[in-house]
């Protein structure tokens, strides 16, 4: 079995190298902005198109996994998502900067479709914490590259930053790509703590059940304002008055706005196996209530609270702590609610549900604007969480109960019939 952790550590390696076309992303606004005199809504926009194209083609990416397998689908996530950057380095226009976003939401897209998948078909016993492990590639990937990047940035501007930087990490995940594989038929077992069901749903019959509606809609309140944050942390922090504050930490003094994102990368990455593994042990509905309610309470906080740099760091990394799970905890609940062979396509769907939550971080910038203050969009998304934690619940929790009763008495109506 020593081979499929083999297989998660490959796909952390090929997530982490895909981590900065989002995470890294706040960094550059202020600089195009400053070069281009575009407004901050336009450069926004490009991260909306990233993530819409990222998460809307997954079904059709799910479709391709299933019928040539992950090596083929990386290797292709790996060389758009070098692509990407480096298109991004000569754009000088919004059209351009549009295109990057798009090849890098394709490929960004491959790559995190395919890593999480192989990861909830590897690990049906301990799914949680395989897809924390592996989407935590993803959230906390940008950390050790954050301050080479700004500090390249500052160095030789960000043109040669996206440039040198798409090239490299688009190299690592194609050679990074040939270690992986699929699990053979009766290589791996299911779990015996958290229910999950023996029949292996399609699409089309996963999408007719309440239950994937119910999560499709909690997905999207949920992401929504972690999206928000990644997007508009440095101009939040700009707007704030806190952007540039030294802090000292534990001997360690940096900026604040560094400072918070190499800190939110890391809790963003150790929220995804932590609240996967616990999600193992107490199941994925009341680990969803604990995650969205401290994501909620972090975001009301940060508005009262964030104009302290040092409440801003902590509340910043509390945020990026409770959100970052999302991606481990509705992954998990699909493969046990839906069982994993059409598993790629399933969750693909719902994946969706973050290209829509995408829609919305353009509008965070209109809604500031609006109202002349964040508190009114950090409130609107706090809302949203704490709306989820109490669905999960109080809704989610006994529809899945009933979910795999009816499985469960289906499965046994035909084994009766087979032995009759």
């Amino acid at each position: 079995m020593a081979n499929r952790w083999l297989q998660i550590v490959v796909g952390v390696v090929c997530m982490v190298a895909a981590a900065n076309i989002q995470y890294a992303w706040t960094l550059f606004v202020p600089e195009i902005q400053a070069t281009h005199n575009w407004t901050r809504a336009s450069i926004q926009t490009a991260f909306t198109i990233f993530v819409v194209v990222q998460t809307w083609l997954a079904p059709i990416e799910g479709y391709f996994i299933d019928k040539f397998g992950p090596r083929l689908i990386v290797a292709v996530g790996g060389f758009f998502t070098g692509l990407s950057w480096i298109v991004d380095s000569y754009a000088t226009s919004l059209t351009v900067l549009y295109i990057g976003s798009a090849l890098g939401g394709i490929g960004v897209g491959c790559v995190y479709a395919t890593c999480v998948n192989s990861a909830l078909k590897w690990f049906p016993d301990k799914r949680g914490l395989a897809v924390g492990l592996t989407a935590g590639g993803y959230g906390a990937g940008s950390a050790v590259t954050i301050l080479p990047i700004a500090n390249m940035i500052q160095s030789s501007g960000y043109q040669a930053t996206f440039f040198w930087f798409g090239l490299i990490q688009g190299a690592i995940i194609i050679a990074a790509a040939f270690f992986l594989r699929a699990p053979r038929k009766g290589e791996v077992t299911g779990s015996t703590k958290v229910a999950q069901s023996r029949r292996d749903y399609t699409l089309a019959e996963a999408m007719q059940t309440p239950v994937f509606w119910l999560m499709f809609l909690m997905f999207i309140c949920t992401v929504s304002g972690g999206l928000m944050a990644v997007a508009q942390l440095g101009v939040i922090a700009h707007d704030l008055g806190v952007k540039e504050y030294p802090i000292n930490f534990m001997g360690i003094t940096m900026a604040a706005l560094p400072f918070a994102l190499m800190l939110d990368r890391v809790m963003n990455g150790i929220s995804r196996p932590l609240f996967g593994f616990i999600s193992d042990h107490i199941g994925r509905e009341s680990t969803m209530f604990i995650a969205f309610t401290l994501e909620g309470l972090g975001i009301i906080l940060l508005g009262k609270l964030g104009h302290d740099p040092f409440w801003f760091l902590i509340l910043s990394g509390l945020v990026f702590l409770a959100w970052g799970e999302v991606y481990s905890l509705f992954s998990a609940t699909t493969g046990d609610t839906f069982g994993t062979k059409h598993v790629a396509k399933i969750y693909g769907v719902l994946y969706c549900a973050k290209g829509i939550a995408a829609l919305l971080v353009p509008l965070s910038n209109l809604l500031m604007e609006a109202t002349g203050t964040w508190n009114t969009v950090l409130y609107v998304c706090a809302a949203m969480d704490l709306t989820s934690a109490i669905l999960a619940i109080t809704v989610l929790k006994p529809m899945l109960k009933r979910h795999h009763a009816r499985n469960e008495a289906e499965a046994a109506a035909r084994a009766s019939m087979a032995t009759a």
